[in-house]
């Protein structure tokens, strides 16, 4: 399968120090112990991890571009971030109608997992600038949506495999992905309520159990219905255009030829 940037030494270690700093800035208060001094700091923490995150997604797409993201690549990347960058205010605030996502899995199953992080990342990004969603959660949401479209990539989906089947393979990624993408944005902004919500807001100085108890409580209250209406439209959308997309995102890729090799041959005389 053709591959827009392909995953070196360097670039699977800068993508594997973004995730191991992202699942501490997204998991740490199931993390820090109650004892801890970080939970005194909830106010300064989002923008401490926020920058941290732009730092080291900013190295990881370095070295994925130095990778072997060439200029066919980085016109298609650029095309396919401005088009979920459009999709993603269709449905904001409507009950999780986000059509990105579907795009972003069909892209990360035909590109690959280095692609599909580069590309979830920009598409964040520039939907927020579009949106004006910039803030403390923005590197979040990039990080979760780069893993989200990533993992597409990173299927075991035979290469071979076409059809119906590949469809529904990639529809159930869609729905269950969509669900993660949810949680681990709530888990992003839940330690900060305070006490806006003292039953399910998270509380420094009680054990995992109980805040574990308390994030579920948390996400059954405030963003089922809007993960369900996002995974249900990833189904929905996936199943109807994902066959032409995803003939078309092939056909556009062997045109590409990303990994054709250029080569200097000297005139004939």
């Amino acid at each position: 399968m053709t591959r827009a940037v392909h995953l070196g030494p360097r670039s699977l270690l800068a993508l594997a120090l973004v995730s191991a700093v992202g699942v501490v800035a997204f998991g740490w208060p199931f993390l820090a112990p109650p004892t801890s001094q970080v939970g005194t700091h909830t106010q300064d923490a989002p923008w401490l991890f926020a920058g941290l995150l732009v730092l080291l997604v900013a190295v990881a797409a370095a070295a994925l571009a130095e990778s072997g993201l060439g200029p066919k690549a980085v016109a298609m990347l650029g095309v396919l971030a401005a088009t979920g960058a459009a999709l993603r205010p269709i449905g904001a605030g409507t009950a999780g109608i986000e059509p990105m996502f579907f795009l972003m899995v069909l892209s990360g199953r035909v590109l690959g997992p280095g692609f599909g992080f580069v590309l979830g990342n920009v598409t964040m990004f520039a939907s927020a600038l579009l949106t004006g969603g910039v803030g403390p959660w923005m590197p979040f949401q990039m990080l979760a949506m780069g893993w989200f479209t990533m993992g597409a990539g990173l299927l075991p989906v035979p290469a071979r495999a076409r059809g119906r089947a590949e469809v529904r393979i990639l529809a159930v990624y869609g729905f269950l992905a969509a669900f993660a993408y949810g949680t681990a944005m709530n888990m992003a902004g839940w330690p900060f309520m305070g006490a806006l919500a003292s039953d399910i807001a998270f509380d420094p100085h009680s054990g995992v159990p109980a805040n574990l108890a308390r994030f579920v409580a948390y996400c059954l209250a405030t963003s089922l219905g809007w993960d369900l209406g996002r995974a249900l439209v990833t189904v929905v959308l996936t199943l109807t255009l994902g066959p032409a997309l995803l003939r078309g995102l092939r056909r556009a890729t062997r045109r590409a030829a990303f990994e054709a090799q250029v080569t200097f041959e000297a005139p004939e005389r």
